[in-house]
């Protein structure tokens, strides 16, 4: 079924034309990523389609009854009411529903048990009940609660937080939770706006399999490579005006797109070729009589030719180089049992051990929170340490790239920034340097104020790039940078002759920079010798380990082999932590049978009531208010036993899933 349509979509402003002739449909189940560089018009076309948006030309098509959820960036949920209440909110339908099922039940058992069985009173209690039933046949509204437990434990929030204020939580928690929100409401079309903005790799991994499972179509703008190979099956790109559809995820498009171009161009050097065989023939022959007839038929076929258009390349991509000015010794840093954060009796994290050699990429991964841009600023000298120690090199220079590009003065022009880092360096040479980036003619004399995310992400670079240090510390370089740039810089940086320590959450740029992976968790790290997928692939194999008792030859989860006393000790920490997940799954499997059994005694309720048989009508009531009182029993110990298992992995992090 096709839920959207465009057909011809076009949008100008003034004389300029941002995109024309956008033609697309989506349909049930479809998941599309709209990709493009910055300003190609992604953000309009979906302000188009939520009617926020004017149409110049052509028209939308919407299936009757459509229900479109849309989740801007950035966009942080603000309310009075806690977690819980908030996330309930979005059910107060539903539940008023299950308010009045239980209402309908009563006034029935209460007439009943009056014997006013013939009573009109009786008989419309009785077709109220039908028709609650009827509508709660519609909705779910007995799965309710879990689904909503599920979402809120996928972003990171634990039952002892539901009840927290969500006004009282940090930007980035009000902007989860709104994300959690809009995926518990029940749309047709979701359009998402950079969901994976800021999130942890455990929360990415979740959401990515809690998309997969989304029952409606998906429209995501988002420059997550990574995400978008695992989670999308269309790609619609904005580029030169136009939108290109391409079927498969992000890699299927890079190599369908790089096909077409390829045959593109070969048509097109195929047919000027043929052109330039009829011109020259005319041009040789129309002066001459005896050929002059045969000239002007080539020129009837020249003329009436369909010109192929010269395939358009992409736009320039700005031109990153990093070069060290000279070599560093080979140790760069030691990290010793470093502890890391804002207040002594309550670190971030600690017990950190690292080894930083030279030419090393070693990416800083963890949960939000953990501190990972803490470490960073700490090892910077920006943060005070809480314990431990650390040493840089000799010979060790350190460039850092800022996520929040804090280092830019917003009161200068983007070229008085580069230069007055550079005041003994010609301006023409500062423009050519600026020029690489992307900023020529009158950008160089805009304000920093005035720039895109995207602009300061590249004149941070810049500045970064003409610095020429030996070691670089990148938090979240590629944050605000548009696929092309995020390529380019990869380049770069994997032809960079100097040692890399970064965080990032973008799993597809981790792939292609890191040699190696170091995991913060508060209680230590763990180091892997590998790129992002080798981090995962071990991840699994410690998994198993811990499935394994007789594994006694893997190593342990620390950075020392384990001991025979070890292995007991990791044995018991592995039988408890089975135990307790067997106990939260019985529970939970107790909580949905019970939830069956309401069902099924609400149908059978129906039944009677249609039959008029008032005794098994008083039988089914009452087993039906045993069974709700057994629902919040197995409800309340679900809870419990998934509050045990929780502090337990809080306490041995290694064995989360």
């Amino acid at each position: 079924m096709i839920l959207l349509q465009a057909n011809n979509v076009s949008r100008r402003f003034a004389d300029q034309t941002l995109y024309q002739e956008v033609n697309f449909s989506i349909q049930d189940r479809d998941r599309i990523a709209l990709i493009g560089r910055n300003g190609t018009g992604k953000s309009t076309l979906i302000k188009q389609i939520m009617n926020e948006e004017p149409i110049n030309d052509g028209a939308f098509s919407r299936a009757k009854g459509l229900k479109i959820g849309y989740l801007e960036q950035h966009v942080a949920l603000h309310s009075t009411q806690s977690i819980w209440d908030e996330m309930m909110s979005v059910f107060s339908e539903s539940l008023t529903l299950r308010q009045e099922a239980i209402q309908a039940s009563q006034a029935v058992a209460d007439l009943a048990d009056q014997g006013q069985f013939d009573s009109p009173a009786y008989q419309e209690a009785i077709q109220r009940y039908d028709q609650v039933q009827l509508a709660l046949e519609e909705k779910n509204v007995y799965q309710i609660e879990s689904d909503v437990r599920t979402v809120l434990h996928g972003f990171g929030f634990k039952p002892e937080d539901y009840q927290t204020p969500v006004n009282s939580l940090s930007g980035g928690q009000k902007t989860r939770l709104a994300l959690a929100q809009i995926l518990l409401k029940d749309y047709d079309l979701l359009v998402l706006d950079e969901p994976t903005n800021h999130l942890d790799v455990a929360t990415l991994t979740w959401l990515e399999q809690y998309l997969l499972s989304y029952k409606g179509a998906l429209l995501i703008v988002s420059h997550d490579r990574y995400f978008l190979d695992r989670v999308v099956n269309q790609v619609f790109e904005m580029r030169h005006h136009r939108l290109h559809l391409y079927k498969g995820n992000y890699s299927d498009y890079i190599v369908e797109k790089e096909a077409r171009l390829e045959k593109e161009m070969k048509e097109y050097l195929k047919q000027q070729t043929q052109i330039h065989k009829l011109e020259d023939f005319i041009k040789r022959n129309i002066v001459r009589a005896s050929t002059t007839k045969r000239a002007q038929s080539r020129r009837k076929q020249l003329e009436k030719m369909d010109r192929i258009e010269k395939p358009k390349q992409d736009a320039k991509a700005p031109r990153i180089q990093f070069t060290s000015g000279k070599e560093s010794g080979e140790r760069v840093l030691d990290v010793e049992d470093l502890s890391i954060g804002y207040q002594a009796h309550q670190p971030l994290a600690q017990a950190i051990q690292l080894e930083l050699k030279k030419q090393d990429a070693i990416a800083i991964v963890g949960p939000n929170g953990v501190g990972k841009t803490t470490l960073l600023k700490t090892l910077l000298h920006q943060l005070p340490l809480l314990q431990g120690t650390f040493k840089w090199g000799t010979n060790v220079s350190i460039g850092y790239y800022d996520q929040n590009v804090n280092q830019l003065d917003e009161s200068r022009t983007v070229l008085e920034t580069l230069w007055q880092a550079h005041d003994t360096t010609d301006e023409w040479q500062i423009r050519s340097i600026l020029g690489s980036f992307l900023f020529s003619g009158d950008t160089v004399d805009k304000k920093v104020s005035m720039l895109s995310g995207g602009e300061k992400a590249r004149l941070a670079l810049a500045l970064l790039a003409t610095e020429h240090d030996n070691t670089l510390l990148l938090d979240e370089p590629t944050n605000h940078l548009d696929l092309d740039s995020k390529e380019v810089l990869e380049e770069a940086l994997i032809e960079y002759d100097g040692t890399l320590l970064f965080v990032s959450h973008d799993r597809y740029f981790i792939n292609r920079i890191a040699t190696q992976v170091i995991e913060i968790s508060p209680e230590g790290s763990t180091l892997y010798l590998g790129d992002y997928d080798y981090y995962l692939a071990k991840k699994a194999e410690m998994e198993a380990f811990n499935q394994e008792p007789d594994a006694t030859d893997q190593k342990s989860l620390s950075h020392h082999e384990s001991s025979p006393n070890d292995y007991e000790v990791n044995k018991r920490i592995r039988s408890d932590y089975k135990k307790l997940q067997a106990s939260v799954e019985a529970a939970w499997a107790r909580s949905e049978a019970i939830d069956q059994a309401i069902t099924n005694l609400h149908e059978e309720m129906a039944q009677a009531a249609q039959e008029n048989d008032q005794n098994r009508l008083l039988d089914l009531d009452q087993a039906l208010k045993q069974k709700q009182e057994a629902a919040q029993e197995a409800i309340d110990h679900w809870e419990e036993a998934a509050l045990a298992l929780e502090d337990f992995l809080e306490r041995y992090p290694h064995l989360a899933p």
